[in-house]
């Protein structure tokens, strides 16, 4: 299904004005030549305390983004299976708990708490558990690339663009976003497969990404090019 260029979740928040001016970044969208899966922060705690507001979790569960994390498992899911079935290279992020266990002082650019984290909290959720030949890559900040090898470990596979999901929108997705666009890689981010904890701040995101960074695809989109093309040779 083709959608029209605006033709996204913002439209309810993004008024006629802004997107008059905002007319000239509108392209063609597409899935680049040879493309890895990249996972952002699909962990456990995101998914705390089961599919309610994350306003009714936020004394208990206080990370989790609640019901935005479950409405996002079905779609997702079939992301990964297209991706798996055409032997594209899947990578993960998930936060380096090594800083977060030797306590200490640390730099954190908000006052926010999360509360105690369990010790599975930043395993990677069930629903989408990663097989053997993933890569999983373990980051300090928001970005999946700053201070990691994942640049180096994408030129090893060949990889020229990137289809990113997971979470938060405005956090993680969009710092790791930011940074593949500044490191060349044509990248394509799911609208249904990502999510945050405030529907606002994953709509504007979205919306600023499209037009400055990426290009934001529906599923429907993204599984329809994919269903298109032959099976990936290792690099």
């Amino acid at each position: 299904m083709k959608y029209a260029f605006e033709d996204h979740c913002w439209k309810d928040v993004v008024g006629e004005d802004i997107l008059k001016i905002y007319q000239a970044y509108e392209r063609e969208t597409f899935v680049g030549r040879q493309p890895a899966l990249l996972a952002i922060d699909l962990y456990n705690i995101a998914y705390q305390g089961g599919s309610k507001l994350p306003i009714e979790l936020q004394a208990d569960y206080p990370s989790s983004c609640g019901v935005y994390a479950w409405e996002a498992i079905e779609p997702t899911k079939a992301l990964f299976a297209a991706a798996r079935a055409l032997g594209m290279p899947i990578i993960y992020s998930t936060s380096d708990t090594r800083m977060r266990k030797a306590g200490g002082r640390s730099v954190k650019a908000t006052n926010r708490r999360s509360g105690a984290a369990s010790e599975d909290a930043y395993d990677i959720f069930e629903a989408f558990k990663p097989h053997d030949s993933d890569l999983i890559i373990y980051k300090t900040r928001a970005s999946a690339f700053y201070g990691t090898p994942l640049t180096a470990q994408l030129t090893m596979m060949g990889v020229d663009s990137l289809i990113v999901c997971g979470e938060s929108t405005s956090g993680c997705v969009r710092a790791s976003t930011v940074d593949a666009y500044s490191h060349g890689y044509h990248t394509v981010v799911v609208e249904e497969c990502c999510f945050d904890r405030s529907p606002i701040s994953h709509k504007v995101s979205l919306f600023d990404l499209h037009h400055k960074y990426a290009d934001v695809m529906h599923i429907d989109e993204v599984l329809g090019h994919l269903s298109q093309r032959t099976k990936q040779k290792p690099a």
